[in-house]
């Protein structure tokens, strides 16, 4: 029995843990030492790129050979030489790789990590709200739709844009012609003042996570903490209550960042570089940023206007899930070819307006 039990350990079909399905995700394997050597030679052996997500739980970002946005996931998986890209985030996320990387395998460590910011329109929502203005006899609007979405929507839209360059996008625009924003109504809001477009017409979508970010939440929280600079996504619902309080007095003007993930970065690094005493900063935005954050600057002491700003989809990517995912090379994602193409060029079209990276 001890000599069973002594090759049952050695056996690569069970070393590091034996993965089991529930409906929160996979769970029965621990993020230590020998599981991180595990997925590191899977990796090796699959010929896979590992990317995370900021929003992936901390022991997935350090173990993956990139953190990032998916944007700018997607564009390093498709200069990168792996045959195969596993990409730890949720399913639109695996999509847009797939898109810009359609001749490598695409695997997402839970198909079923899905995302109620994409989920909130469908591509036959948008292909019936452009209609309510062709069949009026107007001019056919022009889509702009955020990277936060399905293939089918890219496949419906004419550009796509990402929270750091949705302004340079709508810019980009005739004056004269209507624009249809979608699926994030504060992203679109953001993007309404900055233009000040009143043909710009924004869906009614919402990342509910970033939705539960609220006003009163952020002004208590701002209150408690005078001193503290606020980086605000853009998706937030407490966006505008940020630049209210901005706006009245109540917090300096140069405080208050709304910023991208990637933008969020930058701006921790320049504000260490710059700080010469304590300094801390409150982040509205999905609680796995923390940890991108603190690793970039730890000198700071950042904290989140909602510590339970946490995405259960995001969180579905476990390192169980991720095992799993490698050993059995699944998930697989696959996106049509002519659904692919058409959401292609929406992509290529908002890299070529400039500075996509920052993503969402």
């Amino acid at each position: 029995m001890a000599a069973r039990a002594a090759a049952t350990t050695d056996d690569p079909a069970t070393r590091a843990g034996t993965v089991e399905r529930t409906e929160a995700g996979y769970v029965g394997v621990r993020a230590d030492a020998e599981w991180a050597r595990e997925i590191r030679r899977l990796a090796e052996e699959r010929d896979a790129v590992l990317l995370a997500h900021n929003y992936q739980l901390p022991e997935i970002q350090d173990v993956a050979d990139h953190t990032g946005d998916s944007l700018a996931l997607s564009r390093i998986a498709a200069e990168s030489r792996a045959s195969t890209i596993v990409f730890c985030g949720v399913h639109f996320m695996a999509e847009t790789a797939k898109i810009l990387s359609p001749d490598k395998t695409v695997l997402i460590p839970d198909e079923r990590a899905g995302c109620s910011l994409a989920d909130s329109i469908t591509a036959e929502q948008l292909r019936d709200w452009k209609a309510t203005f062709t069949d009026a006899g107007g001019t056919a609007p022009t889509v702009v739709s955020y990277v936060n979405t399905t293939a089918e929507v890219k496949a419906e839209t004419d550009i796509c844009c990402t929270s750091s360059n949705a302004v340079d996008v709508v810019r980009s625009i005739p004056a004269d012609q209507d624009v249809l924003f979608c699926p994030d109504q504060f992203l679109g809001a953001h993007v309404k003042r900055e233009t000040g477009r009143e043909n710009l017409h924004i869906w009614a979508g919402e990342c509910h996570v970033h939705a539960g970010i609220n006003g009163p939440e952020l002004a208590d929280r701002a209150a408690a903490n005078p001193e503290a600079d606020l980086f605000i996504h853009p998706e937030c619902g407490c966006a505008t209550s940020a630049l209210y309080l901005a706006g009245d007095g109540t917090l300096p003007q140069e405080r208050v960042k709304i910023l991208s993930t990637g933008g969020m970065l930058d701006a921790a690094r320049e504000s260490a570089a710059q700080q010469t005493g304590p300094h801390s900063v409150l982040v509205a935005t999905e609680v796995g940023m923390l940890h991108q954050l603190r690793s970039a600057a730890p000198e700071i002491d950042f904290r989140a206007v909602n510590d339970r700003a946490s995405c259960r989809y995001m969180k579905m990517i476990t390192p169980a899930a991720l095992l799993r995912c490698l050993r059995e090379g699944a998930d697989e994602v696959e996106v049509p070819a002519e659904i692919a193409e058409r959401g292609r060029g929406a992509v290529e079209r908002m890299v070529a307006i400039g500075r996509p990276g920052g993503g969402e």
